[in-house]
């Protein structure tokens, strides 16, 4: 079983839903990225997932940009992403790690070369938000020989017939997009996500986790409730650029405050889970 696989398993055996914090690679620079990487599994994080800095994303929103923005001037390279995930699991073997990106940059790194280094250095999953199923013949083989998981991406608008094929093609587990529009600009009802559920349920017996505005910790553990999972990713990227100097440095403050936003997140969904 995959370490998402399991992890999943395990929180559904515990009757509550996943907290899935983001952070970006190299953001405002390695130590300290790193530094919070290792501190999340402590402060509540049951998957984590590590943006890879890209200078022309598609999807993220502005306080994501600027976010792969300063990891990009930090120095950032997939090879360097790569080095702190191997770094992490010199510490943590249970704790899911997902890459969120684009497919840019694992096309320059090359493939196969890309999924095994990845699975080497610890990496579970992949969310290539540029990548469909239809184009996916390029490094699926590559996934599949490695153990990565390709996390899917479905939207509001994901048609049925859509959806099927789409899910046909992931594993590990779904994003479901709760929004129409970029990341992090605003957020979906309850009664929106309650209502869309029953028909992803439908389509796959994969966990569900949802991402896109989920900002506050009572919006987090509303998700975590409806569906398998919340993912965080735009507040706690704000939080970190609320916390540095005007040179974009880390300060004494970036850590604490950004792990204390995850220890509320957590709280939230532990609650909401053993509530319901």
């Amino acid at each position: 079983m995959s370490r998402i696989a399991a992890r999943f398993a395990s929180l559904a055996t515990q009757g509550r839903g996943a907290l899935i914090p983001y952070l970006e690679a190299f953001d405002p620079d390695y130590d300290t990225a790193l530094a919070l990487l290792k501190a999340m599994p402590a402060a509540g994080a049951d998957l984590i997932e590590i943006g890879v800095p890209f200078s022309d994303p598609s999807a993220d929103g502005p306080v994501i940009q600027q976010a792969a923005l300063r990891g990009l001037k930090a120095g950032s390279t997939m090879t360097g992403v790569l080095k702190m995930v191997a770094q992490f699991r010199e510490e943590d073997q249970d704790t899911p790690v997902i890459l969120m990106g684009y497919l840019n940059p694992i096309e320059t790194y090359g493939y196969e070369r890309f999924c095994k280094d990845a699975a080497n250095a610890g990496v579970d999953g992949l969310i290539i938000v540029d990548l469909p199923p239809e184009e996916a013949d390029v490094i699926e083989p590559h996934t599949d020989a490695s153990g990565l998981d390709i996390i899917r991406l479905v939207a509001p608008t994901t048609s049925d017939e859509r959806l099927r094929y789409v899910l046909s093609h992931a594993s590990g587990f779904v994003y479901y997009v709760s929004i129409t529009g970029i990341t992090g600009t605003r957020t979906a009802s309850a009664a929106d996500l309650r209502e869309v559920l029953p028909r992803l349920r439908a389509a796959t017996k994969l966990p569900v986790a949802i991402g896109f505005g989920i900002r506050s910790p009572e919006q987090a553990a509303t998700a975590a409730s409806i569906a398998d999972g919340a993912v965080v990713a735009s507040a706690l990227l704000a939080t970190l650029a609320d916390t540095l100097d005007a040179e974009g440095r880390a300060t004494e403050q970036t850590l604490p405050r950004v792990l204390q936003q995850i220890r509320e997140l957590a709280a939230a969904v532990r609650a909401a889970g053993s509530a319901g």
